[in-house]
């Protein structure tokens, strides 16, 4: 037996409880891996609290990372005693996740934990932290330079903005933190940010803004992509990975044909396996470990929901880490 926290719906009534679980009831997959530590994201977030539809069939365990040692393997790549990481591929949506002290799953879904980093550091940057450096690897590969100009960052102090901030800061970029939040300068500063912008400062949404940004990192969506798509400059770059304040783009053609501009779509779920191990390679290279301990908080599994909770609130800064063995 083992802990878990599990999702129920039953006649239309939507519950989360701390449960024991056994292997028996752990999904078809040729490899299983003791959890030892796992995280919440956005998703999570909304799954656990039931606020999206995100949970495609119950029971459910949530958790879309995980990390961990695997305890059986029927595949090539893996052997018992490896310390394995598990981002996206569905996992807390329609197969069982990473908020359970086991999980079994497909080996392809897996990457080996690099090896400078330790499994509650993993956590720390998870789906999160790996989607952040996709996107800094898109900006890299169109061959912007740090000497180009700034780089906005949005949703700066939510995973992603965090981590992208920290990583590009090593990197020798100058970053501009966009955020909603008046409480999060010193944080954001500390971070690495040059500096930091309230989201209301952007202005009106007009098909063509002042130039201003060589790059952008954008978590958001809606209004204000299509205000930082108006105000990148020529042949800059815009990568786009979330939708926190709207899947609609109220924009125009003119950036990209009258500045050249590149809108790059980040996909972390389905990334292949090859952009994996690029990105959390680059990882364990960018990432200042003390930067990174500063922005962790490290809870039990019980305590998933209350801290899903916080981050759908929008008061919850930097990285939860979840101990499975807390």
């Amino acid at each position: 037996m083992f802990k878990g926290l599990l999702i129920e719906k039953i006649n239309e009534e939507y519950s989360v409880r701390l449960t024991e679980l056994d292997d028996a009831q752990l999904l078809n997959g040729d490899v299983t891996v003791r959890v030892s530590h796992s995280t919440i994201n956005y998703k999570d977030a909304l799954a656990i609290t039931g606020k999206g539809s995100i949970v495609r069939s119950f029971p459910m365990v949530p958790g879309i990372d995980f990390a961990g040692v695997v305890e059986q393997s029927n595949h090539p790549d893996f052997v018992p005693g490896d310390n394995v990481i598990l981002n996206g591929w569905g996992v807390g949506e329609s197969h069982w996740g990473g908020l359970a002290q086991k999980a079994r799953v497909k080996g392809d879904w897996l990457i080996p934990l690099p090896a400078n980093i330790s499994s509650r550091d993993a956590m720390a940057l998870g789906t999160a932290g790996y989607t952040a450096m996709l996107c800094i690897l898109a900006i890299l590969r169109h061959g912007v330079r740090p000497e180009d100009g700034e780089i906005a960052v949005t949703g700066a102090t939510g995973g992603v903005g965090s981590v992208a901030i920290s990583a590009l800061s090593q990197l020798g970029y100058k970053v501009a933190a966009i955020t909603g939040k008046s409480t999060g300068t010193d944080y954001l500063l500390n971070l690495g940010a040059n500096e930091v912008l309230d989201r209301s400062s952007l202005g009106p949404n007009k098909p063509l803004l002042k130039e201003r940004w060589v790059g952008v990192i954008d978590v958001l969506g809606g209004n204000t992509l299509a205000n930082l798509c108006a105000s990148t400059k020529y042949q800059g770059i815009v990568t786009a990975c979330g939708l926190a304040e709207s899947m609609e783009l109220p924009a125009t053609v003119a950036p990209f044909i009258l500045r050249g501009i590149t809108l790059v779509g980040i996909d972390s779920v389905r990334c292949p396996k090859e952009h994996r191990l690029e990105a959390w390679a680059k990882l364990s290279e960018y990432i200042d470990s003390s930067k990174l301990q500063a922005i962790i908080t490290e809870i039990k599994v019980e305590d998933a929901p209350h801290y899903s909770k916080l981050l759908m609130d929008g008061v919850f800064k930097g990285r939860i880490v979840v101990n499975m063995d807390a």
